[in-house]
């Protein structure tokens, strides 16, 4: 879990908590506020969730290119022996 999307998780939370405090109360500016910050939230966590699957796919290439290179090296030290 990445920076951004404990952040977003937080904004969430609050904006529901703040949202369901104004609706309570009567309050439409804090119900506002609440359902902007929880929509900032989602957003900022869905961003994280983008990052995040784009650090693993690069992960992911770098390690499928250690093994290619690993396999060939392998093949070729075969040819050189045999």
């Amino acid at each position: 879990m990445n920076k951004d999307q404990v952040e977003g998780k937080v904004k969430d939370v609050a904006g529901r908590v703040e949202r369901q405090a104004g609706e309570w109360t009567g309050n439409k500016e804090a119900e506002i506020r609440g359902t902007a910050k929880q929509a900032e939230g989602k957003v900022q966590n869905a961003w994280g969730d983008a990052k995040d699957a784009g650090q693993k796919a690069v992960d992911k290439a770098k390690t499928d290119n250690t093994a290619k290179e690993n396999e060939a090296e392998r093949e070729d030290q075969q040819r050189k022996a045999g």
